[in-house]
């Protein structure tokens, strides 16, 4: 059993973060690890203490995909898929939390670990962090279907499959210039930077933050008419909402927003 390997901290300033913690395999995932890991997102997800998560791994690695030794357990024509389509949070934990996620990615992300970043909202890397899609080395499709239909969104179809088909590896500056990597710092400055991003969204209504995450999660697969009717119903709901009453006191009082989510 390696779910010890999935590590959650809390802050007091309502930042989580979610460590992979296997380092001498480069924090490659066992099946008992992914399912820990996605009830440690479930976790974050209902906690109201908790505004913003942040995921990395240690021992200058972020994740190196599945562990193949883990997965040779169980033969390819038995081996069953993890979760029904319709299951999103088992395929997609980091997109169905409802707060922000960030990665604090070093090293290799690589497989799983790769897919894991693309789930994440906003990308802090270091200079040393390298991304590669190499499912097709090991005669898979992107296992969590990030790859597919996440990636090429983020930074065009066309590179895209150039990363799948081929596996290459994708290094962290120019993951920064196609737009993947938000951010850029040293390994030893990487927590400090992901922190601070963190620190921006603590002064936004998380009321806002849940209804902003998913219109645009979901509007990705909407045609306009459809978003725009959710974009309603959505404002609608912010007018109604204790944290539009308290934004707009606080304006108008000159003082710090005390948001509560409601």
């Amino acid at each position: 059993m390696t779910a010890h390997h999935i590590k959650l901290e809390k802050t007091e300033d309502g930042i989580a973060i979610l460590t992979i913690d296997r380092a001498e395999k480069r924090n490659a995932m066992t099946y008992a690890m992914l399912f820990a890991f996605i009830e440690k997102v479930r976790e974050v997800s209902v906690d109201d203490s908790v505004r913003v998560l942040i995921v990395t791994g240690s021992g200058g690695a972020f994740c190196a995909g599945t562990d193949l030794a883990d997965l040779s357990t169980i033969p390819g024509e038995t081996r069953g898929v993890r979760g029904e389509a319709h299951e999103g949070d088992v395929w997609w934990p980091l997109v169905a939390c409802p707060k922000p996620v960030i990665g604090a990615i070093d090293g290799y992300a690589v497989g799983m670990g790769a897919e894991f970043s693309s789930q994440c909202d906003v990308r802090i890397v270091s200079t040393r962090a390298r991304f590669a899609w190499n499912f097709a080395h090991r005669g898979l499709v992107p296992d969590t279907g990030a790859g597919s239909w996440i990636l090429p969104r983020l930074i065009g179809h066309s590179r895209a499959l150039r990363l799948l088909y081929s596996g290459s590896f994708l290094e962290a500056a120019e993951a920064k210039e196609i737009g993947y990597a938000n951010e850029i710092v040293a390994p030893d400055a990487l927590m400090d930077a992901a922190r601070a991003e963190a620190r921006r969204y603590l002064n936004s209504s998380p009321f806002s933050i849940r209804h902003m995450k998913a219109l645009v999660y979901e509007g990705l697969a909407r045609d306009l008419p459809e978003h725009m009717k959710a974009h309603v119903t959505a404002l609608s709901a912010c007018f109604k909402s204790a944290d539009h009453k308290e934004g707009v006191a606080s304006f108008l009082e000159k003082r710090p927003a005390k948001f509560t989510g409601a």
